[in-house]
């Protein structure tokens, strides 16, 4: 993507107590849900108690993370911490993702025996939970829009609210109809949801775990643009990778033109600031080469695997 790159910043310590209280009213749902569903023969509930559960522990899981991905880098995590909340974020949309599957499973059992349910008790039950899913979606919502790993919590939470809708809806029916087939026909509606928007989530996470170039980048024109600098004669061997969500990272190695040798550190510099505030990389390690000595046949973008050093076999003769 052309232009200029904004990303908005909060405190880093901001939203915990709303997470904390999450987690609480999350867990004590759970506990109501799970007697719900025993009470009144609901597979149902108990469903939807599994799912509410998932949702508190990846509360706990976004709420340690936040907290370990700040602290300072240190001699054994020279990066820092960042990736905590990325990690994170994958534990959650696998989560999920599992979930997702096991409704679908819980379905097809529906399907083949529908089973007796107390209506009213799962509307109530369902509708309590309803609200409190919403209100805990309020409250994950706002920090959602800054960190992939509380993306993830917010998407449980949403998940789980339609998941409580269309309990109420097949409670509803159930009473007023006796229509048992509702149930497990909602559950396979609310477990595509579930999946699709975990498998379209889970991809972002997975380019930044395997040091994917960020999605909005224009590799050609990055290289394009540090070629343009006055005093540069070639770029090569350029990777791009995200250190975390909001911060990304280059390093390449730059051919200095003739006769500019002695103004390498500024043309250096000029690199960075354009890198810095065209395309906000925030790390750049820049390496300098001299056009007389420069990399023999190198590759715009990546590096040759026969610079890797290669270990020694020994070989018994």
């Amino acid at each position: 993507m052309a232009g200029h790159h904004h990303h908005h910043h909060i405190d880093p310590s901001a939203g915990d107590a709303k997470v904390f209280w999450a987690v609480v009213v999350n867990l004590g749902l759970t506990v109501a849900q799970v007697i719900g569903g025993l009470l009144s023969g609901s597979l149902a509930l108990i469903a939807d108690a599994i799912h509410n559960l998932s949702d508190a522990l990846s509360l706990v899981i976004a709420f340690f993370a936040r907290k370990v991905a700040r602290r300072p880098a240190n001699e054994k995590m020279t990066y820092g911490y960042g990736r905590a909340e990325i990690v994170a974020a994958l534990v959650n949309y696998t989560t999920l993702i599992l979930i997702g599957l096991y409704l679908v499973y819980e379905a097809m059992l529906r399907f083949l025996e529908p089973t007796a349910v107390e209506g009213w008790l799962v509307v109530v039950i369902a509708g309590v939970a309803l609200v409190i899913d919403a209100v805990t979606a309020l409250l994950t919502f706002s920090l959602s829009k800054h960190s992939v790993n509380m993306r993830a919590a917010f998407l449980h939470n949403v998940a789980d609210a339609l998941g409580s809708i269309a309990v109420i809806g097949a409670g509803t029916l159930i009473l007023l109809y006796d229509w048992r087939l509702v149930d497990p026909i909602v559950t396979l509606l609310i477990a595509g949801y579930i999946l699709w928007q975990s498998f379209t989530e889970i991809g972002a996470v997975i380019r930044i775990l395997m040091l994917g170039s960020p999605p909005e980048m224009d590799t050609q024109q990055v290289l394009a643009e540090i070629a343009d600098v006055e005093g540069v004669a070639g770029v090569h061997h350029l990777h791009f990778w995200q250190m975390q969500e909001h911060e990304n990272a280059v390093d390449a190695h730059l051919v200095i033109a003739s006769g500019q040798w002695r103004n390498a550190d500024a043309v250096k510099e000029a690199v960075r600031a354009k890198l810095r505030d065209k395309f906000a990389i925030t790390h750049a390690t820049l390496e300098t080469e001299c056009s007389l000595h420069a990399c023999p046949d190198p590759r715009s973008i990546g590096h040759h695997e026969d610079n890797v050093p290669q270990r020694r076999i020994a070989h018994d003769h």
